[in-house]
């Protein structure tokens, strides 16, 4: 199977690895939280689709314990998995 991209596509995957690169180093230096927390994640990314990705199993969501704790949400992990759909689209 070959898969052919544009121009327009290739500089699309490189900017959004680049991204991605800059947040694993600002994370790594102390720069960037490594986590987010439940309300920064349904901000940045909407409420529907945190909830839908943690319920299909994609995104794990952490808790610091029962009932009402925190929930804490892997920076990098969620950027991944907005990135990667959004070049879903594209490609």
């Amino acid at each position: 199977m070959e898969l052919t991209l544009s121009t327009q596509q290739l500089k699309l995957i490189i900017r959004e690895a680049a991204e991605m690169g800059a947040i694993q180093a600002l994370t790594k230096v102390g720069k960037l939280k490594p986590y987010l927390k439940k309300s920064e994640a349904f901000r940045k990314y909407g409420r529907a689709n945190i909830e839908n990705w943690a319920e299909k199993g994609i995104l794990t969501i952490r808790k610091d314990g029962d009932h009402s704790a925190v929930w804490r949400i892997d920076r990098l992990e969620v950027a991944a998995i907005a990135k990667s759909i959004e070049l879903l689209r594209y490609l």
